[in-house]
């Protein structure tokens, strides 16, 4: 038994933050049903071609699912989406503003239906107030957050490497769906879930928020180190190589200065001697401290880092992450199907004892339509019919 068995999700989704949410629910057992466009799909499947054909972003995003093809703005396609939302315990959707109140399955509406149905919206800005109407794409997101702001070196701002947005938007929603659920088993009722991309990064802010709106100035854009604590970030070693290390508190400063730098005079310094003094110095500092780590070989390095019990890294590519040894000695990595064959994907980070996740096969495109039809009582003949019409 997995803890969403019998839990079926209807999702019509697409990019990264609806399904990413809805990998999760299915990661925990529940049945979930991802609705595509007919002959297109996820706009997310056309992202690149790098897994044996597919994209990077949809492999990862939809193991474990069905992929149902329906023309949702066709009476035909209206049809079978009610009949599957009549049985459904969840509903998720990211589509653009207003799409889902056009479409009328808005939680409104869908409560008439099916009173126990949890509906769970994904949006930019939210579904009401002055931005309703924006789109919004992560990097936008990014921008309007502030995330881009601290993002970057001195010169120049970055937006952060990955879809943080999108994969903050869905992690909220996952959590809200859970909590809904359990609300629901409690209570009886359904209550729906509304989770915006700009209000999930803006929580994500609330530390570089909170320094600015009292601390009266905005936090510096620092490359790889960071704003408000020091020494924290790469510094070079005699070989050439980055190491990244992170002081956080004053025993490691005292016991870095001591141990690793072999100045415990150092940690004392009026200029140095606490974390905003070392922020205010940070040139000065830096300086200091690449002098002496530009000495040391990489090995050599890291063993002292240690020895002091001072946090540090080395700058890892993604071919680095595959082989990681915190993944492979704990067999994190496993292998699932896709259309193109067999993939590794990663176990789900919460792990549950005793369980094991649901970690099932990458839908083709409309994979199966024919299938979930013919459970809703469609004969052959009606569903080659609703094909020829484009429906499917």
């Amino acid at each position: 038994m997995k803890p969403l068995d019998g839990v079926t999700v209807v999702s019509m989704e697409h990019a990264v933050a609806a399904p990413f949410a809805t990998r999760q629910l299915a990661d925990l057992g529940a049945r979930v049903i991802k609705i595509e466009r007919p002959r297109v799909g996820d706009f997310a499947r056309g992202y690149d071609e790098t897994v044996h054909g597919e994209s990077s972003y949809f492999v990862w995003l939809n193991r474990s699912k069905e992929s149902l093809t329906v023309d949702v703005k066709s009476p035909d396609g209206q049809a079978i989406i009610r009949e599957l939302l009549a049985d459904a315990d969840v509903f998720v959707n990211n589509l653009g503003p207003g799409a889902i109140d056009r479409l009328r399955l808005d939680a409104a509406t869908l409560a008439a239906l099916n009173p126990r149905l949890i509906h769970a919206t994904i949006s930019g800005y939210g579904t009401t107030g002055d931005w309703a109407h924006r789109k919004a794409y992560d990097l936008l997101v990014q921008s309007e957050a502030g995330l881009v702001s601290i993002t970057g070196g001195p010169d120049e701002i970055a937006r952060a490497g990955i879809s943080v947005a999108d994969i903050a938007a869905g992690m909220y929603t996952y959590s809200g769906i859970l909590t809904a659920l359990l609300h629901r088993a409690n209570t009886g009722r359904a209550a729906p879930v509304e989770v915006s991309l700009f209000e999930a990064l803006a929580e994500w802010m609330g530390s570089p928020a909170y320094y600015a709106a009292y601390g009266g100035r905005e936090p510096e854009r620092v490359g790889a180190q960071h704003a408000t604590i020091a020494p924290y970030g790469p510094y070079e070693s005699a070989d050439g190589e980055i190491v990244m290390l992170a002081v956080q508190n004053h025993r490691e400063w005292q016991d870095f200065c001591r141990v690793v730098m072999g100045q415990p005079a150092l940690a004392s310094q009026p200029e140095f001697a606490t974390n905003s003094a070392r922020c205010e110095h940070r040139a000065e500092l830096n300086t200091v401290i690449a002098e002496r780590l530009g000495q040391l070989g990489t090995h050599a390095l890291v063993g002292l880092l240690d020895s002091a019990g001072v946090a540090n890294a080395r700058v890892n590519t993604m071919s680095d992450l595959a082989e990681h040894p915190a993944l492979v000695s704990r067999d994190r990595w496993v292998e699932v199907d896709s259309p193109g064959g067999r993939i590794r994907a990663l176990r789900p980070p919460a792990t549950l004892g005793g369980i094991e996740p649901h970690m099932g096969g990458v839908p083709a495109l409309g994979e199966h339509t024919d299938t979930i039809l013919t459970s809703l009582g469609y004969s052959a003949t009606t569903i080659d019919r609703l094909r020829s019409a484009g429906t499917l």
